[in-house]
């Protein structure tokens, strides 16, 4: 025996040849040993001590808002229950999450587009649930809705696979993988451009080429200023779209807590869109939602005005509140209460906009219509009289014979604000601050109200495609 402090240097290649001599004649036996066992008992799986890390995937990492993400869990203990967590900030830094309880199955996986959650945010097989699921997280302001207010960026979801069935507030819970994700507006190669023309103040979103492009002029409500995600979006899809602010605005002219335009800012601001050397003149749509329901109609039927087809979103055939130009005076609206339904703080428009409440000059003649008119209309609408006023559009173009017109979509449990499928919903939210603190009520489930914006904007990108391009 050598000695315990003399070290033997073998190369790497006497070892092998020392080894293969002295295993040679055992091969043959070893195989025969082998062969015996196998036939024995069977195919033999070998373990590992090592075992692979959780996984958490979301696919595609970067897509539109509209577009729904396969999201998966794999590698986990089989059986076992564990929380889905979803976590993103708003533009305004406000902290938003979502979460879901699920049992991973007997492959030590759980897949959100096939299996059911137990508990959390939502209930049962959702896989879009942790983005229309999302809340404020604990400790939030007070009457938050989550509006993209910069569309040149995304929204970055951080997803997060946590052991066991608990809360995202529990500090203690132990976090087993995580993936980000990227949700945008705008797709590649949309160009956003400002308009301020001639009084006009919009963005318009062209899609990417040349052109001509079908086109969206888009309207919003009583919130005022400039809302943009959605003609963001609509760009994303191939049409032009033109986001026209008219309300509470730095841009506009007069007091920004009045309606300081009237019907030949709206007709004027359709010209700009038409005259766009990247828009196909006669294939242009007006989409409005709340009071822009009632400016699409009002349009519409102006002369020299010849939509293609019309989308109204929860809102009024006529107002209360005159535009300027209509005779000559502005109106304040907005954070005065005279206009709004005020109980314990909270405010609805409920009341002003049932259509019994419209002189007859401020309710739009729907009789004259000549393009298609889509409307959409939640059943849970608190902010807005939808029902009453889409019955009467129903009788209006039945008694003038124009009955073909009309594609109605009624969906029980949504509320007012029915906007791109998996935007979350705001029960309600602050309205006003001065001259007193006012939350608005908007109304809607979330669960339906999910349902109704992804079913709706499916036949809203239908009705479109329809009218715009065919």
């Amino acid at each position: 025996m050598l000695p315990m402090t003399e070290t033997v240097h073998l190369n790497v290649t006497t070892f092998g040849q020392l080894l293969e001599t002295k295993m040679r004649p055992c091969i043959g036996v070893h195989i025969r040993i082998w062969a015996c066992l196998h036939r024995a008992m069977g195919a033999v799986r070998w373990k590992s001590s090592f075992r692979t890390a959780p996984l958490l995937t979301a696919t595609p990492l970067r897509a539109l808002v509209d577009e729904p993400i396969s999201i998966k869990g794999r590698f986990l203990t089989p059986h076992c229950p564990v929380t889905v967590c979803a976590q993103m900030q708003s533009d305004d830094g406000d902290l938003w999450e979502a979460f879901a309880h699920y049992n991973t199955n007997a492959d030590g996986t759980v897949n959100l587009s096939r299996d059911r959650s137990v508990g959390g945010s939502y209930l049962g097989r959702e896989p879009m649930g942790l983005f229309w699921g999302l809340q404020p997280a604990p400790g939030s302001r007070e009457g938050l809705r989550l509006r993209k207010k910069n569309v040149e960026t995304p929204y970055v979801m951080h997803m997060s696979l946590l052991e066991g069935h608990v809360s995202p507030s529990e500090k203690q819970s132990t976090e087993l993988a995580a993936v980000s994700a990227e949700r945008w507006y705008m797709a590649p190669g949309v160009r956003r451009i400002e308009i301020r023309q001639d009084g006009i103040v919009g963005t318009l979103f062209l899609p990417p080429g040349p052109g001509p492009f079908p086109a969206m002029m888009d309207l919003w409500g009583m919130g005022g200023g400039l809302v943009e995600y959605r003609s963001a979006l609509f760009a994303s899809k191939g049409y032009a779209s033109f986001s026209l602010a008219y309300f509470a605005h730095k841009d506009l002219s007069g007091s920004k807590d009045r309606v300081n335009v009237g019907d030949s800012y709206f007709k004027s601001a359709y010209q700009l869109l038409q005259d766009h050397r990247q828009v196909s003149a006669d294939r242009i749509g007006i989409i409005g939602l709340s009071f822009g329901v009632y400016l699409t109609l009002r349009i519409a039927i102006q002369a020299g005005v010849r939509p293609s087809c019309l989308i109204c979103i929860n809102g009024p055939v006529g107002s209360t509140i005159s535009l300027s130009d209509a005779d000559d005076r502005a109106e304040h609206v907005g954070s005065d209460p005279t206009y709004l339904i005020c109980d314990q703080g909270y405010a609805s428009f409920r009341g002003l906009s049932l259509p019994e409440n419209f002189s007859p000059e401020q309710k739009v003649k729907v009789e004259h219509l000549t393009c298609p008119l889509m409307y959409v209309m939640g059943e849970d609408d608190l902010s807005c009289s939808s029902m009453e006023n889409a019955n009467l559009i129903v009788e209006t173009l039945k008694a003038a014979g124009k009955s073909q017109l009309l594609t109605l979509l009624s969906y029980p449990g949504a509320g007012h604000l029915i906007e791109p499928p998996y935007t979350p919903n705001a029960r309600m939210s602050l309205w006003s601050i001065k001259p007193q603190k006012l939350f608005t009520l908007w109304g809607g489930h979330a669960a339906p109200h999910a349902a109704a914006q992804e079913d709706s904007w499916k036949k809203i990108l239908d009705f479109m495609e329809s009218h715009l391009r065919q």
